[in-house]
């Protein structure tokens, strides 16, 4: 199947990506005419604007040439080197959480440049990201956008060495490694924890329990945020109800923490989700038990994901700009620049639904 129309990838990406595959791998070559927009339409039952969407995204980076009532063919790209820029992008699941709107922004910002994008997913594993590495190497290309994965610093590092060593700059998105000088794009994290944890506390809640993972430089960055808000308003911490997982998210597991949450929830009256996938997973084992959000407890999440379960207060991403900024930070390390690392932090803003209650 070309297309899955349940995927949240959008539907002239997948294309895209069909027909970008089909001539890298030598199943369409140099000078093959590839099937006209009424074919591809009936290959795939997608509308002409769509295939016209996908196909004009090759022509500018150099992947397809249109010729007047003659069709569109499969260019030389030996003789065409010139014309575009091949960019590695590194993320942990096209088909979850934030990844494809952080590759939606930055294939968008390519396209406009005129440059293609080889997209890898990881499944945030760091065999499968290395095995990604060498196949972008072997594919010659001259920057990567890399969110760094599900496991140590010390072997994100392997990583973004094995790029280092071929002399292809590397971006990291959204989350950082600790000591490494390298080029970033992130957002506050920090920052965006604090606010949320504020609002909360300006609704009355003082008992604010949170629930994430610690693996990563973001959510570490939103505990601490937590943490800072709850002693500037002289509430006193409570390890009970500061429940962290070292792995990435994984349902089973983090259902076993929410459990052991529910347990407790006497000693809290408000839930702090280190991003919004979490806050979903409590919100339905908390429907289970019959227990109501924000009747008997109230909930925020971070990322601002699209939901139609529930109506979330949570923290807004730039993820869109993110995927756009490492993109153009990538471009100038391709283009010549030779100064330090250069740091982005974007400027997230928490969005109030109803899932929290006044607190009295």
């Amino acid at each position: 199947m070309i297309i899955d129309k349940n995927s949240p990838i959008p539907q002239y990406f997948q294309l895209q990506t069909w027909l970008r595959e089909e001539i890298e791998q030598g199943r369409f070559k140099p000078g093959d005419k590839i099937p006209t927009e009424r074919e591809l339409g009936e290959m795939t039952g997608l509308a002409r604007a769509t295939i016209r969407q996908a196909i004009g995204n090759l022509v500018n980076v150099g992947y397809l040439d249109r010729k007047r009532r003659l069709g569109t063919y499969v260019q030389d790209r030996d003789t065409d080197s010139g014309k575009c820029t091949i960019i590695g992008i590194l993320i942990p699941d096209i088909r979850k959480g934030y990844a494809p709107e952080l590759a939606r922004g930055a294939e968008d910002e390519a396209a406009k440049h005129r440059h293609s994008l080889i997209l890898c997913n990881t499944d945030d594993s760091y065999v499968k990201a290395d095995r990604q590495a060498d196949r972008l190497i072997d594919a010659a290309v001259s920057g990567i956008v890399f969110v760094p994965t599900a496991t140590s610093n010390k072997k994100n590092r392997l990583i973004i060495e094995k790029f280092t060593r071929e002399n292809i700059p590397v971006v990291l998105a959204d989350r950082t490694i600790a000591g490494l000088e390298v080029d970033h794009v992130t957002t506050d994290n920090y920052q965006g924890a604090y606010n949320l944890t504020k609002f909360l506390i300006g609704k009355g809640h003082r008992k604010i329990a949170v629930l994430l993972g610690d693996l990563f430089s973001t959510e570490r960055e939103r505990l601490d945020g937590y943490k800072a808000a709850l002693i500037e308003h002289g509430i006193a911490l409570d390890p009970d109800i500061i429940k962290s997982d070292g792995g990435p998210f994984i349902k089973d597991r983090y259902r076993d923490m929410v459990l052991s949450l529910l347990k407790k929830q006497d000693r809290f009256s408000a839930v702090f989700a280190g991003h919004d996938r979490i806050a979903l997973l409590f919100y339905s084992v908390a429907k289970e038990m019959g227990i109501s959000i924000p009747g008997d407890i109230s909930l925020v999440g971070y990322d601002d994901l699209s939901f139609t379960t529930i109506s979330l207060t949570t923290v807004h991403q730039p993820i869109y700009e993110m995927g756009q900024e490492s993109l153009k930070m990538i471009l100038s390390r391709i283009g010549g620049y030779k100064g330090k690392p250069q740091k982005i932090v974007l400027k997230s803003y928490l969005v109030e639904r109803s899932s929290v209650k006044v607190f009295n």
